[in-house]
């Protein structure tokens, strides 16, 4: 007769995303998994795999939650403009704000110290990147057949654009302690699409 699990395998995965999150892959250590989660050893690994196997479902887990709130955002039907203008000036305030800014974005944490090594993490990444792209893109492709762009403008440009500081808005509030370096670099990215 099968044992049953004695914890839940979804709150134990949101509980390693939390910790991942906040200290990173390589400072989290699996001691500190059992420990945090509150699970044996052997029921981690039985339930999630390794460490590396339970980070990318952190990850995975992470974008599943981000994805749909950008995918209502930038989609909502009416002027497509000042959607993208909300959620650019959204990353600023989270990327600024004390609460938010320490931990920065689980994307863009595991751009910086995985990625560049790890191919399944740098998927994932790119994975992410490419899907808040089209969601860019889109909105701005539909701001343009409304009028709200400029027939001259590339939306696709402008769209990678608005990513690359995104993410860069990420970056530089986790480390900075200064609002207004990133609230003040959203503002100047916004008046291109004026």
């Amino acid at each position: 007769m099968a044992r049953t699990k004695e914890f839940d395998p979804d709150a134990a995965l949101q509980a390693a995303l939390e910790l991942f999150w906040r200290r990173g892959y390589e400072a989290t250590s699996m001691s500190d998994l059992v420990e945090h989660l509150g699970i044996g050893r052997a029921s981690l690994y039985a339930t999630f795999g390794n460490k590396h196997e339970l980070y990318l479902k952190a990850l995975d887990r992470y974008q599943q939650t981000c994805d749909p709130q950008l995918l209502r955002e930038l989609s909502r039907p009416g002027p497509a403009l000042p959607a993208v203008r909300a959620v650019v000036r959204r990353f600023a305030a989270e990327s600024a704000a004390d609460e938010r800014r320490l931990a920065g974005c689980f994307v863009v944490n595991t751009a910086t110290e995985l990625a560049p090594h790890d191919t399944a993490a740098c998927r994932r990444v790119e994975h992410s990147w490419d899907q808040l792209e089209t969601l860019l893109h889109s909105a701005l492709l539909r701001a343009q057949a409304q009028g709200e762009l400029d027939q001259g403008r590339d939306p696709r440009t402008l769209a990678r654009m608005l990513l690359v500081l995104m993410q860069g808005l990420r970056v530089v509030g986790k480390a900075s302690a200064d609002p207004a370096r990133v609230r003040d670099a959203a503002e100047g990215a916004l008046a291109l699409l004026d």
